[in-house]
């Protein structure tokens, strides 16, 4: 009795230990992780609808080619039938097929005859005019041309990777801006109301504070508002349902994979992998000319079959074999290769004019991103002396605000412009560091530095 008490009260610890450990494992992981950019990067090449399809796209162009290869190899294949007929002409060639005629059936009235065939059936391409090697040149090419696309794909989506990253940092600096400015407002608002109970302070100059309290809380909510907007935009790029929460590591720029840093003046375009897909674009179309050539050149095939007849009504059966070589020479198919030829070539030039226009395109966005990135640096530099003047400014306006020397009016144009030079530089940081990212793309260049 005392055994089984004990193992009911063991049964019981052990079921309240269980349930304790199911709860404190999903609060666990409900806690969010730290992002670092290197790891957000990460997570979307892995999971990003995007990088997925792209890689798709590769594999559907490798199984073309592997379509395209297949001329390569002899053709086999396994045929059966069975049928039953009193057609003459079908019955005698059964009857023969069999090896079972007599001199004593009628060719005019054979009667019924049944025939079961199995034959295997082997062709070998000789000769194709060039189209075979011409189509899986394309074939190689268009793979080429479909992993650069890829590499673009997935090197756009880091690139709007660190945007989104970035773009999260700045509206969470304009969000500490703004809170800060509710602060100012609300202390000020503080001494404010003590000077008019003590009859040092109109009552217009409470209200202008007042206002301007309310203003700047109407501002912090849409600010946390944008922070929602960026967050979901940052999560929709991971691939992520937009449910959690999103919190970027300290120092998040530089990490275990390296830092991003504006690439050096001697830039080009030839690393783009759009520049790389439409050249080997171009060379898949030289060769679909190549084939579409090769419909005016003959065509050699080798054959050879091996079947078995049996037929049941005569109790005929018989094993034979065929085998040779087949010709074919294109007199005229009224101009339906021609016409090949001629829309083969038509998109060979559109290629060619599409890779001058990439050219240029792509000059003009890596000049672009050159002046942007120079821009944002000046930029960054401007706003960090904006925002020490605008603090000394302020700490010194709070100060004659207190001492009732100062102005609401004044006050609030101060702390305004520490408001907006704080917010200014958060987007000059943020867009400094986006228009390296852009530098980069726009080189050709990967994100991160080694």
């Amino acid at each position: 009795m005392i055994g089984r008490k004990l193992l009911a009260i063991v049964a019981v610890f052990t079921l309240v230990g269980v349930g304790a450990i199911a709860r404190a494992v999903p609060q666990a992981a409900l806690t969010p992780v730290p992002w670092t950019l290197a790891a957000a990067v990460k997570e979307a090449l892995a999971q990003s609808p995007d990088a997925k399809l792209a890689a798709e796209h590769l594999a559907a162009a490798k199984a073309v080619l592997t379509q395209a290869a297949a001329s390569d190899w002899p053709r086999l294949a396994l045929k059966s039938s069975y049928m039953q007929t009193d057609n003459p002409m079908t019955a005698f060639g059964a009857i023969l097929g069999q090896r079972a005629f007599s001199p004593t059936i009628n060719f005019n009235d054979p009667g019924q005859v049944d025939d079961f065939n199995l034959a295997a059936v082997a062709s070998y391409n000789i000769y194709s005019g060039g189209r075979a090697s011409a189509n899986k040149a394309a074939a190689r090419a268009g793979v080429e041309a479909t992993a650069r696309d890829r590499e673009a794909v997935l090197m756009q989506l880091e690139t709007e990777v660190a945007r989104a990253f970035f773009q999260i940092q700045q509206v969470r600096a304009d969000v500490r801006a703004l809170e800060a400015a509710v602060k100012s407002y609300e202390e000020a608002w503080r001494v404010a109301a003590l000077r008019y109970q003590s009859g040092q302070m109109l009552k217009s100059e409470l209200l202008n504070i007042e206002a301007q309290l309310a203003q700047s809380r109407e501002q912090l909510l849409g600010g946390r508002h944008n922070e929602a907007l960026a967050e979901k935009q940052f999560l929709f790029l991971l691939g992520h349902d937009g449910g959690e929460s999103v919190v970027l590591a300290p120092d998040s720029t530089q990490d275990e994979s390296g830092a991003i840093a504006a690439p050096s003046d001697n830039l080009s375009i030839e690393r783009r992998p759009e520049l790389q897909a439409m050249r080997s674009r171009i060379a898949a179309a030289e060769n679909t000319v190549r084939a579409a050539r090769g419909g005016l050149r003959p065509t050699v095939n080798a054959f050879a079959s091996y079947q078995y007849d049996q037929g049941w009504r005569l109790n005929g059966d018989s094993r034979s074999w065929t085998a040779g070589v087949q010709a074919e020479i294109p007199i005229f198919d009224g101009q339906q290769t021609r016409g090949r030829i001629g829309e083969a070539e038509a998109q060979e030039a559109q290629a060619r004019a599409g890779l001058r226009k990439l050219e240029l395109a792509l000059a003009l966005e890596l000049d672009q991103a050159r002046l942007a990135y120079n821009l944002a640096r000046e930029q960054v530099a401007a706003s960090e002396t904006l925002v020490a003047q605008a603090e000394a400014s302020a700490g010194a306006s709070r100060e004659r605000f207190t001492a009732g020397a100062l102005l609401s009016t004044e006050l609030i144009g101060v702390e305004s412009r520490l408001t907006e030079a704080r917010m200014r530089q958060a987007m000059a940081l943020a867009a400094e560091k986006i228009a390296a990212v852009a530098l980069r793309r726009a080189a050709g260049l990967p994100l991160f530095t080694k």
